[in-house]
């Protein structure tokens, strides 16, 4: 009779615990250092990956922040240091490191070293992409990067111990950037990782969407991060092992003529990109504070240490341009995107009004389970995620798949009220 008890509660306990436990892993950026700053805000948040260490001499890596205040406010997180992104510098050490057993080894004992001195939980490795196509484009050898990929993990995992966290950040386009991701690496892989965090987001981008078409899309619809986890399921992932990713931004893109209100998926957009650069006509909107209401531009006074915008309430010098970072400027860094108008002169659409169009116009597609909006004043088309279509992810992903959890980028970028991060923990733990 205990026996029968037993089997019968055995699968409810295990539920139970398995909901407690499920991840809720925060990148936290030095370009949005914004932190949530109550008890409440913060809740739930299991891990903290603080991005980027540089992949050359990681152990040289320097927090934009005061460790000692994040520690404090996260007391029940796991800290730890993401080591590379998107920017190709950040990425040439991880090529280097892979060059010889020798250099790997040494390059293994400096992240070691990070760790150690920094008294961090663990390590995540953020290489975008070994084999792929990151910021500048391929690496020059493709092959020799995606056979060596593994044993890059295998060794940090060696230099760190079992008791130190290892993870990955790994690509959404499965198509396109998947080249160390596949039946070929995933046992080697998963062998030496903790835990396996999916960018499930930018699968529309500047180089087009999933089949590098360029063509309006959601750029992190349910459906489309759905087939992203059951790639990696396909590849014998333990689902406990991966975390669904959820971006605090909107996309933008702009749409070549002929795109309607009526129907603006499937358009055509501008290039993106040429020759691996930006051409600034598509971007991303974060979900701060200072982007999600109407900017004041009104009585301002004149930058005189060339910081400006709505954060600091300063104009640029005429002629210049202020910068979505919030620098004053004449390059098409500072002038194009989203420069912001009011604040300095501009080219290109008004980004920031167009958003607000974008938030009070926007529609759900049902079918696929995304935000969209078009703006015909500016011919952009935006696409994000909502409060609600994250937590129906986590109950139609995490849940139904039992994963280990979700991930987000990155929490200064949530700083209008985190409403996004709370939505996430709370759905997360029921």
């Amino acid at each position: 009779m205990r026996f029968s008890t037993l089997a019968v509660l055995a699968p409810l306990l295990a539920t139970s615990v398995h909901a407690a436990a499920r991840n809720f892993v925060m990148y936290y950026d030095e370009w949005h250092p914004s932190r949530p700053t109550t008890a409440e805000q913060r809740a739930g948040i299991t891990h903290l990956i603080l991005a980027f260490a540089n992949s050359t001499n990681p152990s040289m890596y320097k927090p934009a922040y005061d460790i000692a205040a994040v520690k404090s406010e996260f007391p029940k997180a796991k800290i730890m240091v993401a080591i590379g992104g998107w920017d190709e510098k950040q990425n040439i050490g991880f090529r280097k490191a892979i060059a010889t057993d020798a250099s790997l080894d040494a390059w293994a004992t400096d992240v070691k070293a990070l760790v150690t001195n920094g008294a961090f939980d663990g390590i995540d490795i953020d290489w975008e992409y070994p084999g792929g196509s990151g910021d500048l484009g391929p690496g020059p050898d493709a092959a020799l990067e995606i056979k060596r990929f593994p044993e890059l993990l295998a060794a940090v995992r060696k230099a760190i111990g079992k008791d130190k966290i290892l993870s990955i950040a790994v690509p959404g386009k499965t198509k396109v950037d998947f080249s160390a991701y596949t039946s070929a690496t995933s046992q080697a892989i998963n062998a030496s990782v903790d835990f396996v965090n999916l960018m499930t987001y930018d699968l529309m981008n500047r180089r087009g969407d999933e089949d590098n078409k360029l063509k309006t899309t959601h750029h992190s619809s349910l459906k489309s991060s759905l087939a992203v986890v059951n790639y990696y399921l396909s590849l014998n992932y333990p689902p406990a092992k991966l975390n669904l990713g959820f971006a605090y931004y909107a996309k933008y893109f702009t749409t070549a003529s002929g795109c309607t209100q009526a129907n603006p998926l499937g358009c055509s957009i501008l290039a993106a990109e040429s020759n691996f650069k930006d051409t600034k006509t598509s971007g991303v909107w974060t979900f701060e504070a200072k982007n999600m209401k109407p900017p004041t531009n009104t009585s301002l006074s004149v930058a005189t240490d060339a910081k400006c915008g709505p954060d600091v309430g300063k104009s640029c010098p005429a002629g210049n341009c202020c910068s979505s970072d919030g620098w004053c400027g004449a390059t098409d860094d500072h002038c194009l995107g989203t420069c912001w108008y009011g604040f300095g002169d501009c080219k290109g659409p008004d980004i920031a009004k167009s958003w607000q169009y974008a938030a009070s116009n926007g529609m759900v597609d049902q079918e696929q389970g995304g935000k969209y909006a078009f703006d015909p004043s500016s011919n952009l088309f935006w696409t994000w995620d909502t409060e609600e279509l994250m937590k129906k992810k986590v109950d139609d992903i995490v849940k139904a798949k039992n994963l280990g959890g979700g991930m987000a980028w990155s929490m200064g970028e949530d700083s209008d009220g985190w409403k996004h991060t709370q939505a996430i923990a709370k759905a997360l733990a029921t």
